[in-house]
């Protein structure tokens, strides 16, 4: 495998301290930390599919850091606030003249972070590689980022998120025209998946005919704001892959508003195993409410798992599809 440009920059950098755990903030499941000591590293990563990953390799993972260390490693996430959050932890947590390592590509605001930490801190020469840069400075300890520590957003009223969450700052479109589709009646047992911070959970919850609602998101922060905001004890909070989760019993109907981008690429194939996903969750007779760009073509994978499709609302940008009456096994036959 090519190295990495940050393990290309930590090989021209001062070695890293000999002893002590080295917290790494947000590294995808498909980062290189082979330049990195891997008894001593501290993987922090809260979405679940690289968490999982990143366990499975015998790595030591965290959804949320924790302890003191003696340097830090941030890939640098695209939502500002939380990359400047993730600095404002690690200068906390790391002492005084441990070393920062910040690894990030333009695209996601390198050159931005590096020319606002320039004005604070002393900072290495970048190395420069794949539309990208990695640079270190000596941690200041607490208090000089102080300001940059992530403070609760109130997207919609009785609602709070943080920084890095998807839509942290309003009701995301697409979700707002699926509450509107919903029926006045739901069934019983309802699962919500991509649940992100609940607000579709709490419209689910205001239906009638609801017994249970199960919020099934893989961003562990968004689901703790989920849990903070959805306070009704019919509430159910799963931390999990939408797209790996299996009920302990199948349910009545799935509600979702399903991701489709991986980092800044559009991925339609994400929406797909969602509606796969659901299609294995689902009793027989169960049924799908889904919103999803009007471009996306996903009216062929619906009919691929479930007898009966139709559109049951939407606007200009956005459609919502139903599905109901599943295809067993479909899931396990089809999934990439």
């Amino acid at each position: 495998m090519q190295d990495s440009r940050l393990t290309l920059a930590l090989d021209r950098a001062e070695p890293l301290p000999p002893a002590g755990l080295i917290a790494v903030f947000g590294p995808s499941a498909d980062a290189d930390l082979s330049g990195l000591p891997k008894e001593r590293v501290l993987v922090v990563q809260g979405f679940r599919p690289d968490h999982d990953a990143w366990a499975a390799r015998g790595y030591s993972v965290l959804p949320e850091v924790d302890g003191e260390f003696a340097a830090a490693v941030i890939f640098l996430p695209r939502a500002r606030g939380l990359a400047r959050a993730w600095v404002a932890e690690a200068a906390a947590r790391v002492g005084s003249g441990g070393a920062i390592w910040i690894d990030g590509q333009k695209t996601d605001g390198v050159d931005s972070m590096l020319k606002e930490l320039r004005g604070l801190v002393p900072v290495s020469e970048p190395f420069s590689k794949a539309h990208g840069k990695s640079f270190c400075f000596p941690s200041p300890g607490p208090g000089l980022f102080d300001p940059w520590v992530a403070q609760p957003l109130m997207p919609a009223p009785g609602f709070r998120t943080m920084p890095g969450v998807f839509s942290a700052d309003g009701v995301d479109r697409g979700s707002a025209v699926l509450a509107e589709a919903l029926p006045a009646r739901l069934p019983a047992r309802v699962a919500d998946l991509g649940a992100g911070w609940g607000w579709l959970a709490a419209q689910i919850l205001a239906r009638e005919g609801v017994a249970e609602v199960h919020l099934i998101e893989a961003d562990h922060t968004a689901l703790a704001c989920a849990r903070a905001n959805v306070t009704d004890p019919r509430a159910r909070f799963h931390w999990a892959d939408a797209t790996r989760f299996v009920p302990d019993q199948k349910f009545d109907a799935v509600v979702t508003n399903p991701p489709f981008h991986t980092g800044r690429a559009a991925d339609p194939a994400l929406g797909a195993a969602f509606i796969r996903a659901a299609a294995s969750m689902l009793k027989p007779d169960g049924r799908i409410w889904l919103v999803a760009n009007r471009h996306l073509p996903y009216e062929r994978v619906m009919a691929e798992c479930f007898r009966e499709v139709a559109e049951a609302g939407g606007d200009p940008g956005f459609k919502v599809l139903v599905a109901s009456r599943p295809v067993a096994s479909r899931r396990a036959a089809s999934s990439p």
